[in-house]
């Protein structure tokens, strides 16, 4: 009677293979998904703005004004100050916190603005202002 031990596993041939086809699935995924962070971050400041937007004009309802630049986007949270002080501001404020863009960096607030009423502006992801891509500046007079 003649026992045969076969040893259980994979080869290195079977390895190799699963390498090489995980190797193709990532070449074919990754640069689809790479490129959507940026994309996400100019989208999620556009909705930032437009949130930004809707604020101010309870605000100005509620004021009969936008904050100043002085008052900037504080008067949104907190009671202003300084500058013409709002009569009828709501005790909860208008947004709960001030939001900083999805890159980091406050927004930029400016009443009256060169646009309109006012402009609300990210710099991007390089806090500059200007630039292409990821560093193009989101503005609140030009989103689509």
């Amino acid at each position: 009677m003649k026992v045969e031990l076969r040893q259980k596993g994979f080869t290195l041939i079977e390895i190799m293979v699963v390498l090489v086809i995980l190797g193709l699935l990532a070449a074919v995924v990754v640069p689809r998904i790479v490129g959507r962070t940026d994309e996400a971050r100019r989208t999620t400041a556009k909705m930032e703005i437009r949130n930004i937007e809707e604020a101010l004009h309870l605000f100005k309802l509620d004021n009969g004004f936008y904050p100043t630049t002085d008052q900037g986007l504080e008067a949104l949270v907190e009671k202003p100050t300084v500058g013409q002080i709002p009569n009828n501001w709501r005790d909860e404020g208008y947004l709960p916190k001030v939001p900083t863009d999805p890159w980091g960096y406050k927004y930029l607030y400016l009443s009256p603005g060169r646009h309109g009423p006012y402009d609300v502006v990210s710099n991007g992801g390089d806090g500059e202002p200007g630039g292409d891509g990821n560093s193009e500046d989101v503005e609140s007079w030009n989103i689509e």
